[in-house]
């Protein structure tokens, strides 16, 4: 079979559209509203570990939950229609601006910490998912009518090229952000306080996740009923991972086209019909993006007063400007053969 190209792979993700169009009549209302509630649990839980990392961070600034509730949905609802991940961005910017005297290094450092939890259960769903014998392995991801996944695997130099490149990138990046490095990687290794309480990070963080995570595999279980696919424990650990190899290759808005693609393969020897399997493919991707981009925009309305991306970028740029211009300020009034000075409110926790 040959590899997808650019149109097969828009093709293939508008024929699932005509799918879901087509069976929209059969989707149960009563599954899908539960498993959009749940889903919603499942990112408020995620939050929720995100306030605690916050928390342990900055022990002494006055954090308000729902503000970084508001920040996680703005982002996840933003990344359902931005392709790259854009959504992160408004969220790191979002989260920032919410905590006192905080800066963009730790709170970079603190959305890390959210992803100790994503490897360790991803690498188990993956592992499960490739014993099953209808997942596809990674070499044969070329054969996918998924145009980005296709190519990266059928050319595994540019790929393993892409990757060191984005790697080398990250570290750039770190080294022109950062003015003074002390300073900067202090910052940094402050947003991980909480990895330093090992009972702390397990009770606050990881087990909130798992909790949250439980919502989720809930909630993808009812989206199977809901689209007339079948729920089954099978069926969600096939789903999830999916969704983690879309997420790897996040080129398109919630790895859109190459979740048709893995799904229509991993679904397509099971007697399941491929027009069902493609509705539900569509449908669960339009479903969870209109709720959390809704709730996500309504955050930034009402919580943020914010009302559009443009203005979160601006909002974003102006803040940066002025941080760096309050670094420079605070160092060119310290003595030069000493530490680089910082605000009190800046400086880390005893212990950090």
């Amino acid at each position: 079979m040959a590899p997808a190209t650019l149109g097969d792979s828009f093709q293939s993700f508008f024929d699932a559209v005509d799918d879901f169009v087509s069976n929209l009549a059969s989707v149960r209302l009563g599954p899908l509203v539960l498993a959009l509630l749940l889903f919603t649990t499942y990112l408020t839980l995620r939050a929720r570990a995100s306030f605690n990392i916050l928390r342990a961070t900055y022990p002494n600034e006055r954090i308000q939950f729902r503000e970084i509730w508001g920040a996680y949905f703005a982002g996840y609802g933003f990344n359902a229609v931005i392709p790259a991940r854009g959504g992160d961005v408004v969220r790191l910017f979002l989260t920032k601006t919410s905590v006192p005297n905080s800066s963009y290094p730790a709170v970079a450092a603190t959305l890390v910490v959210e992803l100790i939890f994503d490897a360790a259960m991803g690498s188990l769903i993956l592992l499960f998912a490739f014993t099953q014998g209808v997942f596809p392995k990674p070499p044969d991801f070329a054969k996918l009518n998924a145009f980005d996944l296709s190519y990266l695997a059928q050319h595994p130099r540019f790929a393993l090229f892409l990757i060191t490149a984005l790697a080398i990138g990250v570290f750039v990046a770190f080294a022109l952000l950062s003015v003074r490095v002390k300073a900067f990687w202090e910052r940094v290794r402050q947003g991980f306080t909480i990895l330093r309480d090992r009972r702390r990070y397990l009770r606050e963080v990881f087990a909130v996740q798992f909790v949250g995570w439980l919502f989720r595999f809930a909630a993808f279980w009812a989206l199977l009923e809901a689209f007339n696919v079948g729920g089954s424990v099978k069926n969600v650990l096939l789903v999830l991972g999916v969704n983690a190899v879309s997420a790897a290759v996040p080129f398109t808005p919630q790895g859109a086209g190459v979740q048709q693609a893995l799904l229509a393969k991993v679904f397509g020897g099971g007697g399941i019909k491929a027009a069902t399997v493609a509705a539900y493919s569509v449908g669960q991707q339009i479903a969870i993006g209109a709720l959390t981009f809704g709730i996500g925009f309504a955050a930034l309305v009402f919580i943020f007063r914010v009302r559009s991306f443009k203005e979160v970028v601006a909002r974003g740029r102006a803040d940066r400007a002025d941080e760096v211009a309050r670094r420079d300020t605070t160092s060119s009034s310290a003595d030069p053969s000493g530490p680089p000075q910082r605000p009190p409110s800046e400086r880390a926790p005893p212990g950090v």
